[in-house]
């Protein structure tokens, strides 16, 4: 008796107000984050920390980060993305609120930890929850669209906060967007548990099938594959320039125009609307590519190759006038947004499902890690440069880094996986 599970033969209906809920959590994280970065000048006066304190506490911030993905991760694959979800948003969304009590850059590092702790969890529960309701060649797409929450969280934060921190006061920000999170999680506890999908002649959720899937790998166990540590190097490679675009492109074009808050907004806003639309169009193209047929080993390193392209401009930023910057940076935005949502769906490609999260946690940390090294040196390389009468050197450097990391990601991902597969047992 063929005991396999099969997709049910009615369209699943809820999918998409699924990945409607995804979006607007992942809108919710991003615009979480992103306040810090947004109300810098005014924090610099509230605060009185330096670049470097700014550079550590968003450190502390990816390194608690790192930590909440590893935790989320196992979470995730343990007891689902219904309840780990529930569980994360409302930890960060009690982070982000606390903030209001912040009184110094040690108070406001702790802050920081609360919040990365509790975000770990977002990316882990959507892509296993993209992992459960999607087909293969749709997964891409379904993940560009749910990740572009993160362009509408970076670009919300500039078109909203400011004109909260104004009329309230900064602390009034955290409070506004902290408490988002608690109205989502009342949603999602509505949401359906799984799929339904047809296993021996009778209808029944996704969930009751767990028992027939490949059961989880540990940590110890994923490690050993050079699969795992090819998303492990891309992601500590690649992840550290989203972050820098988060975190210091307010700072930036304070330095390099001297645009206060209500200036920047502007071109912050218009580089996270062009993120926003160009990123969907690179997931867009992943599907093209799967309905010429293409294979999947094809279609993931031709349209990885192309977003790296995209990114290399940005090397170049220091040079140009401020609108073909912002164009630059937001095609570099949207091919890491695309790229991040290819680098996401290589762990459902690569990996069985009972392990999609806890890979996705495994590979997230690094790029964290990354991070936390990253935002360190791009405080201690402004103010090295700046002590020595060349401000606008430093970001020069920070720039050209930033262009080059994903080709290198690129060339190391094709060198450790030269065909993207399925694991199977001779590979241990």
């Amino acid at each position: 008796m063929n005991t396999s599970v099969k997709p049910s033969c009615r369209p699943d209906t809820f999918r998409w107000t699924i990945l409607f809920m995804l979006f607007a959590a992942t809108t919710i994280n991003y615009l979480d984050r992103q306040i810090i970065a947004i109300l810098k000048p005014v924090l610099d006066q509230e605060l009185g920390w330096t670049d470097v304190e700014y550079g550590v506490i968003m450190s502390v911030f990816q390194a608690s980060y790192a930590v909440g993905l590893t935790i989320f991760g196992w979470i995730v694959d343990r007891y689902g993305p219904r309840v780990g979800y529930v569980i994360s948003i409302v930890w960060w969304s009690l982070g982000a609120i606390s903030h209001i009590f912040a009184m110094g850059v040690k108070s406001m590092g702790a802050c920081r930890v609360l919040l990365g702790l509790g975000e770990g969890g977002n990316f882990p529960a959507s892509v296993k929850t993209v992992t459960n309701w999607f087909p293969a060649h749709e997964r891409v797409l379904a993940t560009t669209l749910f990740n572009s929450g993160a362009n509408v969280g970076a670009l919300a934060a500039p078109a909203l906060i400011p004109a909260i921190a104004l009329a309230c006061g900064w602390r009034a920000a955290f409070l506004a967007a902290g408490s988002l999170g608690f109205i989502w999680a009342v949603f999602w506890l509505f949401m359906p548990r799984g799929p339904r999908v047809r296993w021996k002649g009778t209808m029944k959720t996704e969930d009751a099938g767990k028992a027939h899937e490949a059961p989880a790998l540990s940590w110890g166990r994923l490690l050993r594959y050079r699969a795992t540590w090819s998303l492990i190097l891309v992601r500590f490679l690649t992840d550290p320039i989203w972050w820098f675009f988060l975190f210091w492109l307010p700072d930036f074009f304070n330095k390099h125009f001297n645009f206060d808050i209500k200036e920047s907004m502007v071109p912050l806003v218009t580089i996270y609307a062009i993120v926003t639309v160009l990123s969907i169009l690179g997931g867009a193209l992943t599907k093209l590519m799967a309905g010429l047929g293409w294979e999947l080993n094809r279609v993931r390193k031709v349209s990885m190759l192309i977003f790296a392209a995209c990114v290399l401009p940005v090397a170049f930023v220091q040079s140009m006038g401020m609108w073909p910057i912002v164009c630059v940076i937001g095609l570099a935005g949207a091919a890491h947004q695309a790229w991040s949502a290819s680098v996401y769906t290589l762990g459902a490609d690569m990996f069985p499902k009972s392990s999609v999260a806890s890979v996705t946690g495994l590979s997230s940390m690094a790029g964290q890690i990354g991070s936390v090294l990253f935002q360190t040196a791009v405080g201690f390389t402004l103010a090295y440069f700046a002590r020595h009468g060349h401000a606008s050197a430093g970001f020069d450097v920070i720039f050209i880094v930033c262009g080059c990391a994903y080709l290198a990601a690129f060339f190391l991902l094709h060198l450790m996986v030269p065909r993207i597969r399925m694991l199977s047992p001779e590979d241990d």
